[in-house]
């Protein structure tokens, strides 16, 4: 055994007592100044003097350790020099180390304040679980959904609206971001920042996830091949927030969450035994791409409808205030807005009646859906004069031909959507799609992914192409021009959503570069990971959809109002009532005609006229005229279309 020295061991016991914190710390000062204070008292008893006691001589020594400006009073060359040599012991134990300690202890505190390490105090607030790329914008569509939040504060009997942000570091530079966005700016004082990660009962217990009125948990990002994906960490969030309900007794809070991979449905619903609505993330995107092929230009009016403050929304009205009259006459009552359909309840969940009959009579608890520019516009309002009561059938599925009896697609690039996307091609079985896929990404690989996830793929013409779309030589070789429609999407094998933006955009502009030279142009859609990069090939011909945004849009609406869900779900999934472009000649139009006339002549069929869709551009770059007056005169012109919802 190695000898130590008592100066060691002392040191060691020194260390182990500071190391404990700023108490310890001080209670060691503080025993320090009671030695110091007691020694010197002793030194200048025996010189007699003013010391009655040695308690009095003890409190002299105090004074003079703690206070210089006794030392003039003292008399005696020993008074003296014991009072000098504890002022100077002053200086350095009391003044310097008891104002160090303190000083650190301040700091440390006001570093853990900034750090967003306290827990909240809020009931009925909202709480985001995650610093993602879709954060910015969901907290953007939360403070911008006035009258649904309105509505929505009114259910919970809150007055304010309080946003909470979990972040794995919350810092300053995130406060930054926070008013540099646009649709959050001033109002970044309402959003409350929290370090700590989804998967942390601790951090969950921060937020006070238990006395929120509604949860979002947006999927995060992780590499490729990662074996701890978002949907793992999502189903550990919702398991942690469930535990602690269980342990302290308390009721479940509402959830909305996303997932990539929607095979995960059935282990969500397990996991979390409360209130919860999902949204699959990789589904919806898909869904969204392909009937952008199968319509061109659609993204405008699903950009249009989820995103709050650019134009219309979908609005769904409780119908307590509205039982007992039909849809025709609430619609005639609703001048500025386009009633969609019903919402019946069916056991725990709802039945979705969009384009019912016009005569369908709303029921206390059915939910309405309503198209509008704003809330207001849902609620009546006796100084607006009525309209006359349309009258719609039940709708027909038509089965309209479609122009291509094969559809060619080429996709540029490689993400964990394109097996969904592939399914989701697999759904419209009335059309034949042929695609090919280009990417540095191994075939067999890529094979192995869409056989994971789609059963029966040999029905749908797959051909894998190995190649780097970015190298302009390889590009031309593949013949763009050949097809119907290009999909260009953000790769999720990168470090950032800049850096896949980056690469998509250059090979963007290469495409353009090479279709130039063809007299036909195919269709063109670009996806995008960063919201922040979407103005930066404006006015290029393409059709743009920023995944993280849309989705941010859809998290944002569900968790205002749940039932928003399955409409949005109903609109997205092939089989049920979907919007369309339709060409003005299909319907028995005259040459001028309002909308009101318009809207009369689709009801005919058992649709339901929404807008216009313009071949040419106006002054903003927008083709869409979403539900326009019904006075205005639409002068439609060649290559105008309308916009219908109809089932499909």
């Amino acid at each position: 055994m190695l000898p130590f020295r008592l100066i060691d061991r002392v040191k060691f016991i020194l260390e182990r007592q500071l190391v404990k914190g700023a108490g310890f710390q001080l209670l060691v000062v503080g025993v320090f100044i009671g030695l110091i204070s007691l020694i010197g008292g002793l030194l200048v008893v025996p010189q007699g003097g003013d010391f009655e006691e040695p308690g009095s001589a003890i409190w002299w020594a105090f004074l003079r350790l703690t206070d210089p400006g006794y030392l003039g009073d003292d008399v005696g060359t020993w008074q003296r020099i014991v009072s000098t040599l504890l002022t100077v012991l002053g200086y350095v134990v009391f003044m310097g180390t008891l104002v160090a300690i303190l000083t650190r202890w301040l700091i440390a505190k006001m570093a853990d304040l900034e750090r967003g390490l306290t827990p909240v105090t809020l009931k009925n607030h909202v709480v985001v679980l995650g610093w993602t790329s879709q954060t910015l914008p969901l907290l953007s569509e939360l403070l911008g959904s006035s009258g649904r939040m309105r509505r929505f504060l009114e259910k919970h009997d809150a007055q304010k609206l309080n946003l909470v942000v979990l972040s794995e570091e919350a810092s300053a530079a995130q406060v930054h971001e926070l008013r540099s966005e646009p649709g959050i700016g001033r109002r970044a004082r309402q959003i409350i920042l929290r370090s700590g990660s989804a998967i942390q009962p601790d951090a969950l217990h921060r937020v006070a996830c238990l006395d929120a009125a509604a949860v979002i948990v947006p999927s995060a990002a992780h590499e490729a091949g990662s074996l701890v994906t978002s949907d793992v960490e999502t189903v550990k969030a919702l398991l942690s927030i469930a535990a602690q309900a269980r342990q302290l007794k308390s009721s479940l809070p509402f959830v909305v969450a996303e997932i990539q991979d929607v095979r995960k449905l059935p282990v969500i619903e397990r996991a979390y035994p409360g209130a919860v609505e999902v949204v699959a993330g990789d589904a919806t995107i898909s869904r969204l791409m392909v009937q952008n092929i199968l319509h061109p230009g659609l993204s405008e009016v699903y950009n249009e409808l989820l995103t709050a403050g650019e134009g219309n929304e979908i609005y769904i009205r409780g119908g307590e205030s509205l039982g007992g009259i039909t849809l025709g006459e609430l619609a005639a009552a609703r001048p500025e807005v386009i009633v969609l359909g019903l919402l019946k309840q069916r056991g725990a969940g709802w039945d979705v009646q969009l384009l019912a009959p016009s005569d369908s009579r709303i029921d206390p608890a059915d939910r309405v859906v309503i198209m509008a520019r704003d809330y207001s516009e849902t609620e009546p309002d006796p100084k607006k004069t009525p309209l006359p009561e349309l009258e719609r059938g039940q709708a027909v599925r038509v089965d309209r031909p479609s122009d291509q009896a094969n559809h060619r697609v080429l996709v540029l690039g490689w993400n964990r959507r394109v097996p969904s996307l592939i399914a989701e091609f697999l759904s419209y079985g009335h059309r034949h799609f042929e695609v090919d896929l280009v990417s540095v990404v191994p075939k067999a690989e890529r094979e192995q992914a869409i056989a994971q996830y789609v059963e029966n793929a040999d029905r749908l013409t797959c051909r894998h192409i190995e190649a780097d779309y970015m190298v302009e030589g390889e590009l031309r070789r593949i013949g763009p021009a050949g097809y119907d429609t290009v999909i260009l999407l953000s790769s999720d094998r990168l470090a950032s959503g800049e850096e896949a933006d980056a690469r998509a955009m250059v090979g963007y502009l290469q495409l353009e570069d090479i279709l130039a030279d063809f007299a036909r142009r195919p269709q063109l859609i670009m996806e995008l990971s960063d919201p922040d990069n979407r103005h930066l090939l404006y006015g290029h011909q393409s059709e743009m959809l920023i995944s993280p945004m849309i989705l941010s849009h859809v998290l944002a609406q569900v968790a205002l109002r749940r039932e928003l869900r399955i409409v949005l779900d109903e609109l997205f999934t092939v089989g049920g009532a979907e919007i369309q472009f339709r060409d003005p000649a299909d319907y028995p139009l005259p040459a001028s005609a309002t909308f009101q006339v318009l809207e009369k002549t689709v009801a005919a069929e058992g649709e339901l006229a929404l807008g216009v869709f313009r071949k040419k551009a106006n002054e903003r770059g927008r083709h869409l005229q979403l539900n326009p007056s019904r006075k205005e005169y639409l002068e439609l012109q060649p290559g105008d279309r309308l916009v219908v919802l109809c089932l499909t």
